[in-house]
């Protein structure tokens, strides 16, 4: 028996390199099966599927394999797979990612967090709301993981005071460093600033620790306590949460955003119906509405919301504990010290960013692009300009007086943002498997693989687009949960596309929901980098997450298909069959709507 043990651990050590050689082996069939252009694409794909789902390769490693073998298999010269991985696209998810450095680099991201709990209250519900609020809003611009990392020790610091240090404090802080290590394993990137933020959570070591009290003789105590369990566990789910649909609100919140927008340019290179303003004018509302009801839902619970018509007096544990949360949140936003000249700066170019992004071209209206070369500009150039601007622009306050006081100290003024901060914060393996997704979506294009796709998929032509939405949706979201958010959907994209004009809908009526249901991942700790972090900590317990995170997901899937039949559907021109896809693929003109019978727009 001892022998098996000791085998079967020398064979997991090596699993990796069993999974590197036994499944190309495994899929050789597939060569065999199809005919050649389409069977080579799909072995491929599903090589890189099966990677990315094992891990075996690092995600960024695994996503640069066309490079490799479509050029080796003839399915794609080298010549059109490498610039694939430097559109356009990618250059707009790296500005966002500049951005966010800049905010990161002048801790404007801390003082907007501190202001907005200021104004919303220490109530543990209001508290809950303005850490899903603040977490949201920077989901929005900087990265899931980034977001989570930097509110985590500014909740931690309220908890410990309203309720003192938690007995597992050791234990979480050990927990969260083998959880780093093995997200950066995974090839998740964690910058260094994200790992200073969740030390930072040290600082508040002068605050007093909880006294012990023998419960079993204090009923009341016992009750406060299971309370409070309940209130730290609210505090710490909430925020990854708030970070994954946080970052579906904009194109560059979050990476398969922008892997839908390089697909469609790779699939249907004439659409341009999804852009920085229509995507915003659809999710915002949509992580509104999602936000709202995932805090009732987690304060409820957990207890910070009571469903009871009684009304109970506050005890005066409870009273003393938010008075000194209050104070701390007030201490905290007093260190900071008065808005200095950089975050003024800073915040002016992250408005002008959002704003440009906006206007350039809102449809409804024209743009700030229409004075320039029609098609010559993208939400790439708004970008990259004003990060390049962040490199030279000063980050003191430039003074004519310094010209004629010859006494004046010569030192050069500082930028905004520097190369040096930008090299170790920007996530480079993510804009390597960005392009992998798009080297992919190109192959499937050239080899003929989407078409024959689409073939395979005729028995599902009866099927209500409705009901396809929501099945899309459970479908994804229950894939995502264990496999990486960008893997998922790079795989899914072609196929909801292909389904979509078999079910002759119009093909953002499935890609879209596909799109935004792959950042719906609540379940398990694995399911996102958010997820792994505040699990870290080591407050929560696996059934903790699968209990809030079961109905949360159900709930995201309703809400999505609710946004698809209603305002998306206006916004993205959902109810006719669009000019950019080309018309012999529907063979007919009628459009089948879930809803309604319409017209075609031709």
């Amino acid at each position: 028996m001892s022998v098996i043990v000791a085998l079967v651990k020398k064979l997991w050590c090596i699993r990796k390199y069993i999974i590197l050689i036994a499944t190309p082996l495994i899929l050789l069939p597939v060569l065999f099966t199809l005919p050649p252009k389409e069977g080579k694409c799909l072995y491929v794909v599903l090589l890189m599927a099966f990677y990315w789902c094992t891990e075996a390769l690092p995600l960024a490693v695994t996503a640069l394999l066309p490079i490799v073998l479509f050029p080796l298999m003839g399915i794609l010269p080298s010549s059109k797979v490498c610039p694939q991985y430097f559109l356009d696209t990618n250059f707009l998810f790296l500005s966002g990612l500049l951005m966010a450095a800049a905010i990161e680099e002048w801790n404007l991201h801390r003082r907007i967090a501190l202001k907005v709990l200021l104004l919303i209250g220490v109530q543990p519900a209001r508290l809950i709301l303005g850490m899903m609020m603040t977490t949201a809003f920077l989901s929005m611009w900087l990265s899931n993981t980034a977001s989570t990392a930097m509110m985590l020790p500014i909740a931690n610091a309220i908890l410990k005071s309203l309720y003192g240090e938690r007995n597992s404090k050791e234990k979480g802080l050990n927990n969260n460093c083998d959880s780093t290590a093995s997200i950066q394993e995974k090839g998740l990137h964690l910058v260094p600033t994200e790992m200073q933020l969740l030390a930072a959570s040290e600082e508040s070591k002068d605050l007093p620790e909880k006294i012990e009290i023998p419960v079993e003789t204090h009923p009341e105590l016992q009750k406060e306590k299971e309370y409070q369990n309940k209130i730290w566990k609210a505090f710490l789910i909430s925020i990854p949460y708030s970070a994954s649909i946080g970052g579906t609100a904009t194109l560059t919140g979050t990476a398969p955003n922008l892997i839908l927008l390089g697909q469609l340019k790779s699939f249907f290179p004439e659409c341009d119906v999804v852009n920085f303003g229509s995507w915003f004018a659809f999710a915002f509302p949509l992580m509104v509405l999602f936000l709202i009801v995932g805090w009732l839902w987690i304060s409820i619970l957990h207890g910070a919301i009571s469903l009871s018509c009684k009304r109970k007096k506050k005890s005066e544990i409870r009273s003393d504990a938010e008075t000194k949360a209050k104070d701390v949140i007030q201490e905290d936003y007093r260190k900071l010290g008065p808005t200095n000249f950089a975050e003024k700066a800073v915040f002016f170019f992250f408005c002008l960013f959002a704003i440009l992004l906006f206007t350039r071209d809102p449809k409804f209206i024209p743009g700030w692009a229409s004075a320039f070369t029609p098609g010559f500009t993208s939400d790439a150039v708004t970008g990259i300009a004003i990060c390049i601007i962040l490199f030279f622009f000063p980050s003191e306050k430039p003074s004519l007086k310094w010209w004629f006081n010859l006494k004046a100290p010569n030192t050069e003024n500082k930028a905004l943002l520097s190369w040096n901060k930008a090299q170790s914060t920007v996530p480079w393996n993510i804009i390597l498997l960005l392009g992998g997704g798009f080297a992919m979506a190109k192959g499937c294009e050239a080899s003929g693989l989407s078409t024959w796709i689409g073939g395979r998929l005729q028995p599902l032509e009866g099927i209500s687009p409705a009901l396809a939405v929501l099945l899309v949706t459970v479908l994804i979201a229950s894939f995502t949960e264990f496999a990486s958010n960008t893997a998922t959907i790079i795989v899914f994209l072609p196929v909801l596309s292909e389904l979509a004009i078999r079910l002759k809908v119009n093909p953002l009526y499935l890609m879209v929901p596909g799109t935004v249901g792959c950042s719906y991942a609540f379940m398990l700790p694995v399911s996102t980098p958010p997820n792994s972090i505040a699990f870290s900590t080591g407050h929560l317990m696996v059934k903790d997450m699968a209990k809030t995170g079961l109905v949360m997901n159900v709930m995201g899937v309703l809400l999505l298909s609710l946004a698809m039949n209603t305002w998306a559907s206006s916004i993205f021109q959902l109810g006719t069959i669009p000019d950019w896809v080309p018309f012999h693929i529907y063979n007919g003109t009628e459009l089948i709507s879930g809803a309604q019978n319409v017209t075609t727009g031709r």
